[in-house]
């Protein structure tokens, strides 16, 4: 059974820093695309950061240049980093993920995590 666990949600001042963790058991296949997504009650989940198996990359325009996306692969966790944080940023953040990048890309990845409320007061 695949299980997606995510940490290091909080609250942070504008312009902090929070690093976030998705711990992945129970994984059954060879390849893989995980993503960030974060969503506030009442709009739109919007998609943050991808990664894959093979280390592609990929960022929502509203976030490059602060949040970075990595891997250790050896934990199976998936990390962001997140920078220079403001109050747009806040959010509950979900981990997800799919074997195919197209799934996950579309905001329907099979696998999803409990999310993590991060907050930034101004």
């Amino acid at each position: 059974q695949v299980q997606l666990v995510e940490s290091g949600g909080g609250s942070v001042q504008a312009g902090g820093a929070l690093r976030l963790s998705c711990a992945v058991s129970g994984w059954p296949h060879s390849t893989y695309c995980m993503g960030w997504f974060r969503q506030v009650p009442g709009r739109e989940r919007e998609a943050v950061a991808f990664i894959d198996s093979i280390d592609s990359i990929r960022y929502a325009d509203s976030v490059k240049g602060r949040f970075t996306i990595s891997q250790d692969k050896a934990k199976r966790t998936v990390y962001l980093q997140m920078n220079n944080l403001n109050f747009e940023d806040t959010a509950i953040y979900y981990c997800a993920a799919d074997q195919f990048w197209s799934p996950v890309v579309k905001g329907q990845p099979k696998y999803w995590g409990q999310g993590t409320q991060v907050t930034v007061s101004s």
